[in-house]
């Protein structure tokens, strides 16, 4: 079994060529919750939907989350009522939320109901939020905290950060299945994600920071910073705010206490030797998921490494 730690939209990539080479029903993904947020009275799980909907190729490719050729009429008739309307939600996105948040009403679990989704949609992987528990990210800007989507996406990442707090982590436990998935993995995947706030979330959860330190399998991260920028989102932003490098070398310092090896593009490749000074094999190659034929690549390269 190989597991993947995964955010929202690089993950997805990733995972998209990684079910290409590796049986779904042999790939657990552990995801991030941190950004789970309420719209409009529902329960809304971000990078659970993006890695959902990617691998069942019905996502909106152009923007990464979302469904294709959605539309946003209830949208357009809360906006009249007075709503605020910056957290996007497409029509048919929003039956996912309406299912979810119902089934949660009803007592169910994420977990459980994360699972329904996935099979609805007719994939075979198992797809494990990182804890059942409330969990949400928040970050600081001059005092003020705000979620995680209030600065992402209502805010641009505009606002200087000067702190990430995971509210719910003291309490937070990660499910059986998590910390069994880790146990069993012949291969762990860190997936190439914001490691501040999707990795960093999922770590935040108690108990699988040290499940991963302990685990027999080897683990091998993808670094979602190239030549100093994030790919997408506000990583490298994020990592400077709190300490660390915006570089390779920074995200291998985020996992040097857990990761075997990190897989960094090839423009960083003068960041090696630093790299294996923390204990960390590095391995440059071209890591831009511009096509299905690059996500494969990267999947193999992973899964080689694995099984070196």
């Amino acid at each position: 079994m190989i597991v993947a730690l995964a955010g929202g939209v690089g993950a997805a990539r990733f995972l998209e060529g990684l079910i290409r080479i590796v049986p779904q029903r042999e790939i657990t993904i552990i995801g991030n919750v941190g950004d789970d947020t309420h719209v409009y009275g529902l329960h809304v799980s971000p990078d659970l939907d993006i890695v959902t909907y990617t691998l069942a190729g019905i996502v909106d490719r152009g923007k990464g989350w979302g469904l294709r050729g959605d539309t946003y009429h209830c949208q357009d008739m809360l906006r009249k009522f007075g709503f605020e309307t910056w957290f996007n939600l497409g029509d048919r996105d929003m039956a996912t939320h309406v299912y979810r948040t119902e089934a949660l009403a009803k007592g169910k679990r994420l977990s459980a109901v994360t699972a329904e989704l996935i099979s609805r949609m007719g994939l075979h992987v198992r797809l494990l939020p990182a804890t059942d528990d409330p969990l949400q990210t928040y970050v600081s800007s001059r005092g003020r905290q705000m979620h995680f989507q209030e600065y992402m996406v209502k805010l641009k990442t505009r606002p200087k950060v000067d702190r990430v707090i995971f509210r719910g982590s003291e309490s937070a436990k990660p499910t059986k299945q998590v910390l069994e998935s880790t146990e069993r993995a012949e291969g762990v995947i860190i997936c190439p994600s914001n490691p501040i706030v999707s990795i960093g979330a999922i770590l935040a959860v108690r108990g699988i920071r040290q499940a991963l330190k302990k685990t027999q399998a080897k683990i091998i991260g993808v670094s979602p910073i190239v030549g100093g920028k994030t790919v997408k989102g506000p990583a490298d932003k994020l990592m400077r705010a709190i300490g660390y490098e915006a570089t390779a070398l920074g995200v291998a310092d985020v996992y040097k206490d857990f990761i075997d090896t990190l897989i960094i593009d090839r423009v960083d490749r003068a960041l090696a030797p630093d790299i294996e000074c923390l204990g960390i094999k590095a391995i440059a190659m071209n890591t831009m998921m511009r096509n299905l034929r690059n996500k494969v690549r990267l999947a193999k390269a992973a899964i080689s490494e694995i099984n070196h």
